[in-house]
């Protein structure tokens, strides 16, 4: 009978010892990131993500977070089956880049918090519900349009028309609500400039070539690079055919400048995701629903490319700073 008992307490006590690494796991909090496609430029909202995750704490290497990334690589159905895998696993975050896993994640999920960056706000992705208010398990980064007014005129400031009015062309994707209401925004201040602006529609970046090709057959003075998906996805294609036609590119967002646009006044879009995740931490560290809101973009940059500046003989206001 002694020998029973003893048998039986170090079964037990086996099985405590088991039982206890696993209920440390569970402690551990669970992101998972969401990502529509692969972008040089908005790949580094994640890194500041995981950078302010890392700062206050939550570390993968020390144990303290558990991350679980996944790209659509541009692919709807893929993106929501990352969504509803995500769902299933219970994580304690979903982290959304850019605009699209936003809308996909809200779509599938009212209880886990969604944190979302390199969007726009709820307003513009129209997910408000009918008294105005956006998810209650939405928060994160958002921007509204008011940058672009900047952006777009500082074009009038630089560039010289060759003949009457400026000619500006851009191309937008129409299947995209924000991007629409950009253009629609532009179209506004263009006509209240004195701007001619020569807006074509695209659905995908498979049509990026053709369409800017048949825009700089209109005797452009520059180009205007709208902040969509389709102008991320396929930016370069739009510069090396600007560049061809010895047409100068302009934009919004700051990490394009980077990639060869003459200059930019936008949001810095490593910095974009940083704010966004310094919300997920401190989500994290309390689980306080109440912390789910969602703030507008802090940082805004005015920079500028000095060898595309160089290239068409461009002066660009000393408010502006060069960018490597």
């Amino acid at each position: 009978m002694k020998k029973i008992l003893l048998a039986a307490l170090v079964l037990a006590a086996a099985l405590s010892c088991q039982q206890a690494p696993d209920k440390g796991k569970n402690t551990v909090p669970v992101v998972g990131f969401a990502d529509a496609f692969v972008d040089n430029t908005i790949g580094q909202a994640r890194v500041g993500f995981m950078d302010a995750l890392q700062k206050n704490g939550f570390d993968e290497k020390k144990g303290t977070l558990k991350v679980e990334y996944r790209n659509a690589q541009g692919d709807i159905p893929t993106l929501t089956q990352i969504i509803k895998y995500f769902i299933a696993e219970k994580v304690d975050v979903l982290a959304t880049c850019p605009t699209l896993p936003t809308i996909t994640a809200l779509q599938n999920t009212k209880t886990i918090p969604v944190c979302m960056m390199v969007a726009p706000t709820p307003e513009i992705m129209k997910i408000n519900d009918a008294h105005g208010n956006p998810p209650t398990n939405l928060f994160g980064t958002g921007e509204n349009l008011d940058y672009i007014d900047t952006s777009f005129l500082l074009i009038q400031k630089i560039v010289k028309p060759t003949v009457g009015k400026l000619n500006i062309g851009m191309v937008y994707n129409q299947s995209e609500p924000q991007s629409v209401d950009a253009m629609e925004r532009i179209k506004q201040l263009a006509n209240a400039n004195n701007i001619n602006l020569v807006a074509l529609p695209v659905n995908s970046s498979s049509e990026v070539q053709l369409v800017t090709s048949s825009l700089l057959s209109k005797n452009l003075d520059a180009f205007f690079a709208n902040p969509d998906n389709t102008i991320f996805a396929s930016f370069e294609t739009i510069v090396k055919n600007c560049d061809k036609a010895h047409v100068p590119v302009f934009t919004s967002e700051a990490g394009l400048v980077q990639r060869g646009a003459v200059a930019a006044y936008g949001a810095d879009i490593y910095q974009w995701g940083y704010q966004a995740g310094e919300q997920a931490a401190k989500y994290l560290q309390s689980k306080d629903s109440t912390l789910l809101k969602w703030q507008l973009v802090t940082l805004r940059k005015k920079v500028y490319n000095a060898a595309a500046a160089k290239k068409y003989g461009l002066t660009i206001p000393n408010t502006f700073q060069a960018i490597q």
